[in-house]
């Protein structure tokens, strides 16, 4: 059994503890909790029948612990993570796992140094549509890349960004690209291969924050296939959609619904029998999309720390996944486009 803690008790941490506190995983359950607001911390305690902290310091000295929630504003990711791999825990981050580069590689170094893993949330890779897809791209079914693209039509008002001071600022959060199309951008990345430049613009449509809710952006791989990324929080009423499509020389697949959970489109040049099994058996995912993906992911991180699994993403492709973030900001600080390996110059991402 592998005991968790959980550094954060805000709005994400709801469904780690649901998942570790009430039996969901295998092999995993939830021992600790902790918050600096008491209030918090103590709502989780009672709710999962375990200690409270207020203190991460003395949460990590508490006996018994194996691995660390790092589920606290991104800003801070670094630091917690941090801290708990220098008292010799697995950390399991939230995405992004930092907002600057060089926090993400001191993250690296502290797992590495305390030889312990560092673990990056990306639940949305583990949804049934996301895997069937990358599955066929692996077998090749999609030919030469042409395009992929990414849209996340979220609507976040205001009242959203008041719930925490913290939210939409540069140096806890970021705007709609560093939290909720993270897992999008993130996607894109992994089905579509090594970025060559990015070029992005965005604005601050509709709330007042520091950081973008709305931004678009065209990416050139190294593979010669292009992309383009929407994310805006400004959808009004009400959220519309997080979808990734990917265009190929032998094929199309589209995965829309609220959260890429489901195949709108999949259409090959040289069909195959299973392509019908796929439509009728993986183009939706059980019902909740977020606990789904979740539980999958953590039954996943469990299959790594007992050595079953290879990790899907470890720190160092969590910090790829984060150069891809961090260069869309600097490519709409600057204006300019932005090739990769990112040198950050004009970006305000994790700084005051």
């Amino acid at each position: 059994m592998i005991n968790f803690a959980i550094i954060g008790c805000g709005r994400i941490a709801k469904r780690h503890a649901e998942l570790l506190g009430t039996g969901q995983i295998t092999g995993a359950r939830l021992v600790a909790v902790c918050d600096i607001d008491s209030t918090r911390a103590q709502a989780f305690a009672e709710r999962f029948g375990v200690p409270g902290f207020t203190s991460i310091s003395e949460m990590l000295t508490a006996p018994g612990i194996d691995a660390v929630a790092v589920l606290t504003p991104s800003g801070m990711h670094a630091e917690h993570a941090i801290m708990a791999a220098n008292a010799g825990k697995h950390v399991v981050v939230e995405k992004p796992m930092a907002l600057r580069l060089e926090d993400a590689d001191a993250m690296i170094a502290a797992a590495d140094r305390n030889k312990v893993r560092l673990l990056v949330v990306k639940q949305n890779r583990f949804n049934v549509p996301v895997v069937k897809a990358y599955e066929a791209l692996s077998a090749g079914r999609f030919g030469q890349l042409v395009l992929g693209t990414v849209r996340v039509r979220w609507c976040r008002d205001q009242g959203y960004y008041a719930q925490d001071a913290w939210r939409g600022t540069f140096a806890q959060d970021g705007g709609v690209i560093a939290n909720q199309a993270s897992h999008h951008v993130d996607m894109l990345g992994w089905f579509m291969g090594p970025v060559e430049s990015i070029h992005a613009r965005g604005v601050r449509a509709l709330v007042d924050i520091e950081a973008e809710d709305t931004c678009v952006a065209t990416v050139k791989f190294r593979s010669g296939a292009v992309g383009v990324i929407e994310a805006t929080n400004a959808t009004r009423p009400k959220d519309l959609e997080g979808s990734l499509s990917i265009l190929g020389s032998g094929g199309t697949v589209e995965i829309g619904g609220f959260a890429v959970n489901k195949i709108r489109h999949w259409n090959f040049v040289a069909p195959r029998e299973e392509d019908a099994e796929v439509m009728d058996r993986f183009s939706v995912n059980p019902p909740n999309v977020y606990g789904f993906g979740h539980q999958a992911y953590y039954e996943h991180v469990v299959a790594v720390l007992e050595g079953r699994e290879k990790a899907l993403v470890d720190g160092h492709e969590g910090r790829a996944s984060l150069e891809l973030v961090a260069a869309l900001y600097e490519s709409m600080a600057s204006g300019l486009e932005v090739s990769l390996p990112l040198k950050t110059e004009h970006s305000r991402l994790g700084r005051a």
